[in-house]
């Protein structure tokens, strides 16, 4: 009886354990954040920022990152920088959003560097310094912190807070690119494209160009469309309009700016002024000074608009303002595209 009993009790031991409720990870990180656990008090704080199971509360997240952060939590800290440069939960304040970012880099967490050093970049919180900024970032970057890799690429091919390499600027976009990072998928592929810092490579550059084109990167679905012009023989126009017109269809002006050239002489697509006129002007808006000059000469030529010689100068002003080299041609003359 008694080893029967024993047997009985020890099965419904493991039934019962079987069947208990566990406790859902906000349930636990509420539990510990109460006895002032400094990882409970950051995670909790993060739910609360999000609105992760529970109501979005910026003021309550700050207050859970401050109480882990008093605690030596690196993250926290970190987060409690954000709160603070974005104003949420708090009073917007880039000197207490340095501070934390400040504190946090120093103990090596690779996005507080990378951060930091945004803030040196755009002057935010601190003097504008390139310096400092690529200072920040090569400590990201030497973590693997693709960000940080492909601003720091940035950096060298522009010359900024380092004399201009492109040599160095393609070897930190390629780790940034190799980690999937589209931004630096698309510098790759330019670089490729013009034959900065490697040799001129059509083939590489329409690879990485398509990697990032195809990942919604309306700049690489432009430069793609480009590269079906100048690269490839004969010229590829319906492969160009399309990937032109992906980048259009995002607002981007180069990419504006190309179908309606396309339109203007029919490559690609059947000749259509009307379209033409239409394209050209949402990339003259935003101050694209091809497509401003382009459409002056419509303007000028009464091609898909009534011909109209003040719009044409207003707008072949426009282009010349932004640094438009206008064609030594007679006003009435169509330049060579």
């Amino acid at each position: 009886m008694t080893h029967k009993l024993l047997l009985f009790l020890f099965i419904a031991s493991t039934l019962s354990c079987s069947c208990q409720v566990r406790k859902s990870p906000l349930e636990s990180n509420m539990q510990l954040a109460e006895k002032e656990d400094a990882e409970s008090l950051f995670k909790l704080g993060l739910k609360y920022c999000k609105g992760d199971g529970v109501s979005q509360d910026y003021n309550r997240g700050v207050e859970l990152f401050q109480k882990a952060a008093n605690q030596g939590h690196i993250k926290a800290l970190y987060n409690l920088g954000v709160c603070y440069r974005d104003g949420n939960g708090v009073n917007q304040n880039y000197n207490k959003a340095i501070e934390c970012f400040q504190k946090a880099a120093e103990q090596g967490l690779a996005v507080a560097q990378f951060n930091l050093g945004v803030c040196y970049y755009e002057g935010e919180g601190v003097p504008q310094n390139y310096g400092k900024a690529v200072e920040w970032y090569k400590k990201a970057a030497n973590q693997g912190y693709k960000y940080a890799q492909c601003n720091l690429g940035v950096c060298y091919f522009n010359g900024n807070g380092v004399p201009q390499n492109y040599e160095e600027s393609y070897k930190w976009h390629l780790m940034a690119a190799k980690q999937g990072l589209v931004e630096s998928q698309y510098h790759i592929g330019q670089m490729y494209y013009h034959g900065n810092g490697v040799k001129q490579d059509g083939e590489q550059a329409a690879t990485w160009l398509k990697k990032a084109a195809e990942q919604g990167l309306a700049d690489a679905q432009w430069a793609l469309g480009c590269y079906f012009l100048d690269f490839i023989s004969p010229q590829n126009y319906s492969k160009a309009v399309e990937w032109f017109q992906k980048a259009a269809n995002q607002g981007n002006a180069n990419g504006e700016c190309e179908l309606g050239m396309c339109y203007y002489f029919g490559n690609g697509v059947p000749e259509n002024y009307s379209k033409a006129v239409e394209w050209l002007r949402k990339a003259a808006e935003q101050e694209h000074a091809k497509a401003q000059y382009w459409l002056s000469l419509c303007y000028g030529l009464g091609h898909g608009v009534p011909k109209d010689d003040d719009k044409q100068k207003m707008w072949r002003q426009k282009a010349i303002n932004n640094g438009y080299k206008i064609p030594n041609v007679e006003e009435t003359e169509l330049p060579i595209w």
